[in-house]
């Protein structure tokens, strides 16, 4: 499988085809908004960002990808969806944010710039291709040694079905229907697998968990439905 292989074509359209409502706050990627705080809590407990070299994987339209510029990093988004890089770079434009963004696989990415990030970003991303391992590979391979690498994605048990997609796609309507197939979500010890594999050591994971009650998301000790993980590329 070569790098513009390890893509799904409709998994690009189907985002690309949304780009425009990204940056809605309350619209269908509300879930995206509301769980980037989060995020980017874990990736501080773990990394400092200002002044530093990140790259966010699969940057859709530039949520996260913004949040670290706004933590002071130099913040690079890289997408395979057109529309998507523009919605990024509009939204940029706008908000005077100066992340930059470019169309580009992680594979081609991390042959022309080996080591030269210093931490790497890949959220709800490896569960939307074919070949999850050869992004995580990737990410191993662009950042530079002591660097960190953060990886968001779903695990594959019954109550992340239930919870990701009967009741956030269909109960809910948290996330647009068919945003996700349960048979690609990916278990823990299957990440941390393929990042031993590609060099990588497991600093810290924990589960981003959602109450119905109160409509809020925090981080927490469950890894059932949605996990984020911290891993290190020695130095």
């Amino acid at each position: 499988m070569t790098a513009t292989d390890n893509v799904h074509p409709h998994e690009i359209h189907k985002f690309g085809s949304q780009a425009e409502r990204w940056w809605d706050p309350n619209g269908e990627f509300k879930t995206l908004h509301d769980v980037n705080p989060l995020r980017l809590h874990f990736i501080r407990q773990f990394a400092e960002l200002q002044g530093k070299r990140v790259v966010d994987i699969g940057c859709g339209g530039g949520i996260l990808t913004e949040g670290l510029a706004k933590a002071g990093a130099e913040a690079l988004g890289i997408d395979l969806s057109e529309e998507l890089i523009d919605i990024a770079d509009l939204h940029g434009l706008e908000t005077g944010i100066s992340a930059h963004y470019q169309k580009i696989s992680a594979e081609t990415l991390a042959e022309q710039q080996a080591a030269a990030f210093d931490h790497v970003t890949c959220m709800e991303m490896l569960e939307h291709v074919p070949d999850p391992a050869s992004i995580i590979r990737a990410c191993a391979t662009l950042v530079k040694p002591g660097g960190m690498v953060f990886f968001s994605t779903l695990n594959r048990v019954p109550k992340a079905y239930l919870l990701a997609i009967l009741a956030a796609e269909h109960l809910l309507k948290m996330v647009p229907k068919g945003t996700h197939d349960y048979k690609t979500f990916i278990k823990p010890s299957e990440l941390c697998q393929s990042a031993r594999n590609a060099g990588l050591e497991l600093k810290g994971m924990t589960g981003i968990e959602y109450n119905p009650f109160n409509k809020q998301f925090s981080l927490g000790r469950d890894i059932d439905v949605n996990y984020i993980a911290a891993f290190e590329r020695p130095a």
